[in-house]
């Protein structure tokens, strides 16, 4: 049972950060620039003016908060399990590996952070100006 609950986990994880980045993609491309009637309310009820780019960069953003806090309390429960495992070789060899799965977590939540936001900025950047520029 042990067994499954980490490889869901895992799954989770990994279909997060390929599952959200291409949504959120995904979604900005299909918006068209369209006259929905939003004139007419406009004066009674107060709408957003965000860019798409920023609702998918917030969104990404909390997204990755989320399972780097996740990742985290994974490597905390596996120092917690070695430091209450009393010698146990059994105890301490989970402890371990949980410990270095979070941590493999928070590198591909870290990564898969910076390449979305790259992206993003790389998105806003081209266009706006109509070139990309290496910052």
């Amino acid at each position: 049972m042990k067994k499954i609950a980490k490889y869901l986990l895992s799954l989770v994880m990994v279909a997060s950060v390929v599952v959200i980045p291409a949504a959120s993609f995904a979604a900005v491309n299909t918006l068209k620039v369209t006259d929905l009637g939003t004139t007419q309310v406009e004066s009674n009820i107060s709408l957003g003016n965000k860019s798409p780019l920023d609702t998918a960069t917030n969104l990404i953003n909390t997204a990755m908060l989320f399972l780097g806090i996740i990742a985290v309390v994974i490597v905390l429960l596996g120092g917690f399990k070695w430091m209450t495992a009393m010698g146990s070789e059994e105890k301490i060899t989970e402890a371990r590996k949980l410990m270095v799965a979070g941590v493999v977590g928070i590198i591909f939540i870290l990564s898969a952070w910076g390449i979305a936001n790259y992206v993003l900025k790389t998105a806003v950047t081209v266009t706006t100006s109509g070139t990309a520029t290496n910052n």
